[in-house]
């Protein structure tokens, strides 16, 4: 598997960061995940914004122009040899002394791979448990900091969950890594954008094709009882698509299958996809 590092191509095994690394030590970093098809990124620009943004917020310098980046993203696919996978960029604040305080003098150490395109055995629909929301205040940024979502997702996985639904207040905010929707009276509705949740690319492409099929959807606060009254609940992410969720808690979800509502928009979402 070909990588990218601070300028050259190489061999995954043959990449070598060091122990002083900032992303490494403190997970002082952010990251990006994007979905290819047919050898385009699928909304490229929606996730160089995030990127960027992520970037800003963390007062990290972007360390490449968008035409650097276009270069190089599109020379690990093309070295992929793989039509659909999964781009993965990260980008620490480089290499220096360990200290809380940052220093001015380290330069951005910037990693990139592909992965393989996860398989998808999740027609049928997943289960998922809801747990306390324990991250930081600044999940819209895509930090490297995944410790809680790490946790999170571990514990649904001893409940033979696929995910973790996250509450705070009392209030739905996203998955462990994912975004959320319910399905009510033919209508959809999702937390809104905010720090407390990350501004999910597939989440904003649901919202565009409720749009355009003039399907209502709601962005609104999410009362942790409206998942278990919903006739459908959805996990959507850019590697998985939208995701229906069957069971919550070990309680079925409107018919514990699949709902009708969301056959039509996986199946909007394949075309978009192209």
């Amino acid at each position: 598997m070909t990588a990218y590092h601070d300028g050259r191509f190489l061999a995954l095994e043959d990449c070598c960061i060091s122990p002083l690394d900032r992303g490494f030590l403190f997970g002082d970093g952010v990251y990006e995940v994007m979905p290819v098809y047919r050898g385009q990124v699928f909304r490229y620009q929606a996730h160089m914004n995030r990127f960027a943004h992520s970037l800003e917020q963390v007062e990290i310098a972007d360390p490449y122009s968008p035409e650097r980046w276009r270069e190089i993203l599109s020379g690990l696919i093309e070295r992929s040899g793989l039509s659909n996978l999964v781009l993965y960029v990260q980008v620490t604040r480089g290499v220096a002394p360990r200290d809380h305080v940052i220093a001015d003098a380290a330069a951005p150490t910037v990693f990139a791979m592909t992965m393989p395109a996860p398989v998808n055995g999740d027609d049928a629909g997943v289960s998922a448990i809801t747990a306390e929301d324990t991250r930081w205040s600044r999940c819209d940024i895509k930090s490297l900091s995944l410790l809680p979502n790490v946790l999170l997702r571990r514990r649904a996985r001893d409940h033979r969950a696929w995910e973790a639904i996250l509450l705070r207040d009392g209030c739905v905010t996203e998955g462990a890594a994912s975004n959320v929707f319910i399905v009510a009276d033919g209508a959809l509705a999702t937390p809104p954008e905010g720090p407390r949740l990350l501004s999910g690319i597939t989440r904003s492409v649901v919202i565009e094709i409720a749009a355009a099929c003039d399907i209502g959807c709601e962005q609104r606060a999410l009362a942790a009882a409206e998942l278990f009254s919903a006739d459908e609940v959805w996990l959507t992410s850019s590697t998985r698509g939208i995701v229906p969720v069957t069971a919550i808690d070990g309680n079925k979800i409107g018919g514990g299958e699949p709902g009708p509502l969301w056959r039509r928009f996986s199946g909007y979402l394949a075309d978009w996809r192209g």
